[in-house]
């Protein structure tokens, strides 16, 4: 059957994020209390593909939650051009090293070009305890329920995210913000009862020809992630902006077969609902993924209900599943395999 893994993935996450929180309460308290985030001068998240945006978001979350200077780069950034992307010597950075599978040559490449300049610790995060990454770093956020036969990454990616989100609370000192994220395995139970269905059918509209993901501050990584799903479930034409960088051209392609899926944040909502208002007038469809249903109905065709009344810094992980499943439906109204993109591999190995 086409898609069977890449379904089971996507409908077991509650179960894994439970499994993550418990792994990473463990995790990551010990890499916070041996290496207190007060003693860096920043702190560094690389990846690749879909990990190159977790560490986009992880980093936004890490300034947020703990007021520590953080960047997301690319690994190929790190080892390729060291000169632009590292601190400059005498910094103390952390490095943060995400990989599913611990084995990607350009992130093991860039711990090594990190290690030549600086004596400082290595945090890996990933799936698979095992990997050479784990033995390479100092500490690890590691969670093998979220391994996946799939190629394209869903239960990785949100339990990867989950551990990272477990981590930088604790690193933070607040455990409020930690217990809150024990709300999301129940969430994320009930979105995917109620919206599995509708999300793949929206997803599957032959109307759309093109497919556009709308996230800003945290949400930015989380919006590109949504975009390289579209992109590798069902080879559909995705890009991914910041909700108000849409505007100054993007939105020059906007017609009556655009859909958006745009996740509504707290603090700028307003700002992101005027955006959404113009491009429905432009002719765009738009899916709207939010915490609380607003007002402006003018701004929104569909929307994907969170309901988890959990602050936008906690419920990242939960804002991927509406993406994944108009992924996944495009990808069967096509004829296409999810389970096997185009061209593709588990694991890029130079």
């Amino acid at each position: 059957m086409r898609g069977q893994h890449t379904w089971s993935e996507i409908q077991s996450q509650p179960e894994v994020w439970e499994a993550a929180l418990e792994r990473a309460s463990e995790a990551g308290r010990h890499a916070a209390q041996r290496w207190p985030l007060v003693d860096f001068s920043e702190a560094l998240f690389v990846g690749c593909g879909s990990t190159h945006y977790l560490s986009l978001s992880a980093a936004a979350l890490c300034h947020r939650l703990t007021g520590l200077r953080s960047r997301g780069l690319p690994s190929s950034e790190v080892f390729l051009f060291p000169e632009y992307s590292l601190p400059a010597p005498g910094a103390s950075p952390l490095l943060v090293a995400v990989s599913r599978s611990g084995e990607t040559t350009e992130t093991l490449l860039a711990l090594r070009a990190f290690r030549e300049r600086f004596p400082g610790p290595a945090l890996t995060v990933g799936n698979y305890p095992e990997s050479a990454l784990v033995r390479q770093c100092d500490a690890a956020l590691v969670v093998p329920e979220g391994r996946e036969e799939s190629v394209a990454q869903t239960r990785s990616f949100t339990s990867m995210l989950l551990s990272l989100q477990v981590y930088l609370g604790l690193a933070a000192g607040n455990g409020t913000y930690v217990e809150s994220l024990r709300a999301l395995p129940g969430a994320a139970r009930t979105v995917l009862e109620r919206d599995s269905e509708p999300l793949q059918q929206l997803g599957g509209d032959g109307r759309f020809e093109t497919i556009i993901f709308l996230g800003s501050g945290p949400f930015y990584g989380i919006a590109c992630e949504g975009m390289l799903k579209m992109k590798e479930m069902s080879l559909s034409h995705s890009e991914a902006y910041h909700f108000l960088e849409f505007r100054h051209g993007p939105k020059s392609i906007v017609t009556q077969r655009t859909l958006i899926a745009a996740l509504l944040s707290d603090g700028a909502r307003e700002q992101e609902l005027r955006v959404l208002q113009e491009m429905r007038q432009l002719g765009a469809t738009v899916l709207l993924v939010a915490d609380e249903v607003p007002d402006a109905t003018d701004a929104y065709d569909v929307v994907a209900y969170l309901g988890s009344g959990l602050p936008e810094a906690a419920r990242l992980p939960l804002c991927l599943l509406p993406l994944q499943l108009l992924a996944y439906g495009r990808a069967l109204a096509k004829g296409l395999d999810p389970d096997r993109p185009a061209h593709l591999d588990s694991v890029v190995v130079l």
